[in-house]
């Protein structure tokens, strides 16, 4: 096999720039390897510890994200990796896998960080690999965090969504049960032959149980008691369709009043009538639950509008901040009940608009709520504190958990792209770097304090020229 020579080097892209005796000193410097195909050049989480010329062959460096295989680069003939100068990145995104021979060359960083001074054009086009690499990996890291985020938030609207969309479901097919059996009823109850006064009176009782429906359901224990006692009372008349009890005790409908009811009918009709009435109150019933789910939905779709600003114009806009939160703990909603976290909400009602890019800031507003709810999930219990407060120069937003808190030791670095103290596929590291730089694009400050059992974040807009 020839050596690797300089101007070999320098037919790289990345180094054609490179004077050649600065080429030639990296390869006095470097050691040549002859990867096999199927072995693995690096695992992840080793440390990065030297600069990577992949001279010939391929390497398919991946992960295991979230218990599924992920493909992060593909490294072929020419591509550079590993250590690069002022990079922050000090182990292994990835195992690195040669899918056929590879030969490398492979140069200590500790002999390029001594000679950094000495060979200017070589470590200027190190740090273009590196500049290039970071935003290459962030826009990546950032398309993660949006789709972790829309992956949260859609799990929460689905499992909000499917217990209206099910009622609703279950409420027709009982409403279409219940209208296939309307004409045998009225084929009975036109055998009674009832007089006008009768006909009038069954529909002014019915019409008035309606409206008179208790707004509060009563409890299990007060419906059973309602229910017995109107069980008994359609046993004492010989009415045998004692199912009508539990929806007449349901619209809370008396004995007392089902007895001055009965006694403008003849005892043996009561039989039909009331079957008649069953049918009309569970209509009514099931209506009433279509129209709550369909609401619920109608809502739901609303807040999901409303936190994308889906009808609006991406611009900067004057708007309210408390609009942005509440629209955002309505899409968070299931995570509160699900971790068992009480809200509490503490809002200046007087506080100026500011101008601001509002799905921006919803951006914030889930992040911050977002990470407190994970901080509080393991006590599967907690409390999470939202407030707004001005002074003459800014409003201020703080969002306060009682989770365990962030460790003194890692409390400068929370801001820092990619940092991240989650299980690899839980967290880009990304979450507060959004934060910090929507905040910032708006003029504003976001700053955190946080001690066991206490974590406090506060983000600050001006009011000035708002």
């Amino acid at each position: 096999m020839e050596p690797i020579t300089a101007i070999q080097l320098k037919s790289i892209p990345a180094l054609k720039e490179v004077p050649l005796e600065q080429l030639q000193w990296l390869i006095s410097q470097s050691e040549e390897k002859l990867v096999p195909e199927g072995e693995l050049m690096f695992k992840a989480g080793d440390p990065v510890v030297a600069t990577i010329i992949v001279i010939s062959g391929k390497i398919r460096i991946s992960a295991t994200i979230n218990g599924h295989y992920r493909e992060i680069v593909e490294l072929n003939d020419d591509n550079i990796t590993g250590w690069l100068p002022f990079s922050r990145v000090k182990n292994a995104m990835g195992n690195g896998l040669c899918l056929k021979d590879t030969r490398l060359l492979i140069c200590p960083s500790e002999k390029i960080k001594a000679h950094i001074e000495q060979h200017y054009e070589l470590t200027e086009a190190l740090v273009h690999i590196m500049t290039s690499r970071v935003r290459e990996t962030t826009s990546s890291q950032q398309q993660n965090e949006k789709m972790m985020a829309l992956g949260k938030l859609s799990a929460g609207l689905a499992h909000e969504l499917n217990n209206p969309v099910a009622a609703i479901c279950r409420s027709s097919d009982k409403l279409f049960e219940n209208i296939s059996h309307i004409p045998a009823i009225f084929k009975e109850m036109a055998a009674l032959c009832l007089s006008q006064e009768q006909a009038t009176a069954i529909v002014d009782n019915l019409q008035q149980w309606w409206s008179n429906k208790p707004v509060k359901a009563p409890t299990v224990l007060e419906l059973s008691d309602k229910t017995t006692a109107i069980e008994d009372w359609m046993d004492s008349k010989n009415i045998s369709r004692i199912e009508i009890a539990e929806i007449l005790a349901e619209y809370g409908v008396e004995t007392t009043v089902l007895e001055d009811f009965s006694r403008l009918f003849d005892p043996a009709h009561l039989d039909v009538i009331f079957s008649w009435i069953h049918g009309a109150l569970e209509a009514n019933r099931m209506v009433g639950d279509l129209q709550i789910s369909s609401k619920r939905i109608f809502d739901l779709v609303s807040a999901v509008k409303r936190y994308t600003y889906m009808d609006q114009e991406p611009d900067k806009q004057f708007i309210d901040i408390h609009s942005g939160i509440h629209n955002t703990l309505a899409m968070l909603d299931y995570r509160f009940r699900k971790g068992n976290v009480e809200l509490v909400e503490n809002y200046d009602a007087s506080l100026p608009k500011i101008k601001a890019l509002p799905g921006e800031l919803n951006q914030v507003w889930t992040n911050l709520v977002d990470n407190a709810l994970d901080a509080m999930e393991p006590a599967k219990k907690g409390r999470l504190e939202i407030a707004t407060t001005k002074d003459r120069q800014c409003v201020h937003i703080t969002i306060t958990d009682n989770g365990p808190g962030i460790p003194e030791e890692i409390q400068s670095r929370i801001f820092e792209p990619f940092f991240t103290t989650k299980d690899l596929g839980k967290g880009t590291g990304l979450g507060l770097d959004v934060v910090s730089q929507i905040v910032q694009r708006h003029r504003g400050s976001v700053k955190q304090t946080s001690v066991p059992g206490k974590t406090i974040f506060t983000i600050s807009f001006p009011i000035e020229n708002n």
